[in-house]
């Protein structure tokens, strides 16, 4: 059984920065890879992010297989039947409450009534999104960070319905791209982001308010705390709009006020400065 699952491919909603990367991660373990993406530049970019991403990890010695192997086995679609025929998909699309529920919606009418349905999703309970299936047994949260082919591990999140099955299909999965699956319990921000989008916002409303600019705030984290990198730093590299619309998905499924994106990065999003996907421009370079 386990042996016909892995001959299936892999199916991968999204095909941004992180859809792309854990497309990469699937095909490095040898497996099929199906991308859905409905933006058709995306999608035409898509092989081409792929394999700059193979490259560098290449060159890291984090990849195993070839970068023209990989992107050999990975397919780009923008049609969701496209999807019909794989056992594990995972979901990595917009934070956007919204577009989630309707991406599990359609999951569910296109996929194999076996499939198991991953959220990479930042914050949004995996409960919330299970409960758009029929499969609820067969859903659960795989938070890979970015950039996701050079992590090793990855933040999974099971719900009291997330059978032991599943589990171990996830955990197999993740062993197979050579990553280690940290598990937690489902809720709002998980762990990771429960305590980093709180971290990210102060450290936003410190730099703000003229305490300390960027690089202070981040040296304080690295070279007083040892922290590999800054707040401020890792939400330029995760993208500020991202940043937002999490703090804004913790706000509305916790009723805390404490993660209301603070008025810089509100502005910052607003004016299009994003961080590492802008160019550049984002909390250190406004």
């Amino acid at each position: 059984m386990q042996h016909e699952q892995q001959e299936r491919p892999a199916g991968v909603v999204g095909g941004g920065i992180m859809g792309c990367g854990i497309a990469q991660c699937l095909a490095d373990a040898g497996r099929r890879v199906v991308v859905y993406e409905p933006d058709a530049g995306a999608r035409e970019s898509g092989p081409g992010r792929l394999r700059d991403g193979a490259r560098l990890a290449g060159l890291l010695r984090r990849a195993r297989r070839k970068p023209d192997e990989m992107v050999a086995d990975v397919r780009w679609t923008d049609r969701w039947a496209e999807l019909g025929t794989a056992s594990f998909v995972i979901e990595a699309g917009p934070e956007r409450v919204p577009v989630k529920e309707e991406t599990f919606r359609l999951l569910e009418e296109h996929c194999a009534p076996d499939a198991v349905f991953a959220s990479c999703t930042s914050a949004i309970p995996i409960g919330h999104l299970a409960a758009r299936t029929r499969r609820p047994d067969r859903v659960l949260g795989m938070h890979f960070m970015n950039p996701a082919p050079l992590k090793e591990a990855v933040e999974v999140i099971v719900t009291d319905r997330t059978s032991e099955a599943t589990l171990y299909e996830a955990t197999g999965l993740l062993s197979a791209m050579g990553k280690k699956g940290l598990v937690v319990s489902d809720g709002p921000g998980f762990v990771s982001n429960r305590v980093l989008m709180l971290t990210v916002n102060e450290a936003a409303t410190v730099l703000q308010q003229g305490t300390a600019d960027a690089a202070t705030v981040d040296a304080v984290f690295q070279d007083c705390l040892g922290h590999p990198m800054g707040p401020l730093q890792t939400a330029d590299l995760i993208g500020l709009d991202t940043i937002v619309d999490t703090l804004d998905v913790l706000r509305e499924f916790t009723g805390d006020d404490r993660f209301e994106p603070c008025a810089l990065l509100t502005r910052l999003v607003r004016e299009g400065k994003l961080g590492r996907k802008s160019g550049g421009r984002g909390l250190y370079e406004r």
